[in-house]
């Protein structure tokens, strides 16, 4: 299995459509946790909430194992886990399966912009919202897990090129 560490709007998503080529399935943290706020009765905009809820209620790793709950679902060793946010979640996954963790870095200014045109409901409007989400996400941990990173892709180019550097990792590592 891959696991994917990286801000939001850095290019997981994009690693990911990548991946699928080379016959990867793959698992969103992220959609985990949009499932759940949907489930607990929260507007798709509240994720953050509910991700720091349930972190404080089942610990720091709660959202791995929600997601090492859906894996065992689809019998399935070939995935790609997109949207690791702390030490805990590798310390739970690799506690529990075995994977590669690749880092994707991208520049705050070009993160903001690609989250504003994704459009997706949760995304940041304004610049202070996009901050105040950093700082969330980091107070979680992400930037340890993101150091701990088995290789990093820079996403500071184009897209072309951040393709090129995909297919790269995925054919040295035997991914």
């Amino acid at each position: 299995m891959i696991a994917v560490v990286g801000m939001p709007g850095s290019g997981k998503s994009e690693f990911l459509n990548v991946a699928l080529n080379f016959g990867y399935r793959f698992i969103s943290m992220g959609d985990v946790v949009r499932e759940e706020t949907v489930k607990m009765g929260y507007k798709i905009e509240e994720s953050g909430k509910v991700a720091q809820m349930l972190r404080d209620k089942d610990g720091l790793d709660a959202i791995a194992i929600l997601t090492l709950d859906r894996i065992r679902e689809n019998h399935d060793n070939k995935f790609i886990i997109e949207g690791i946010r702390g030490i805990k979640e590798i310390e739970r996954f690799r506690k529990e399966i075995n994977f590669f963790l690749v880092g994707i870095h991208a520049s705050p200014n070009i993160r903001f912009e690609r989250l504003k045109n994704r459009g997706r409901e949760d995304d940041p409007k304004s610049f202070e919202d996009f901050y105040s989400r950093d700082v969330r996400e980091l107070s979680w941990g992400l930037g340890e897990a993101f150091a701990l990173s088995d290789i990093i892709i820079n996403n500071n180019s184009t897209l072309d090129n951040f393709r090129i550097e995909i297919e790269a990792v995925i054919k040295k590592y035997g991914l």
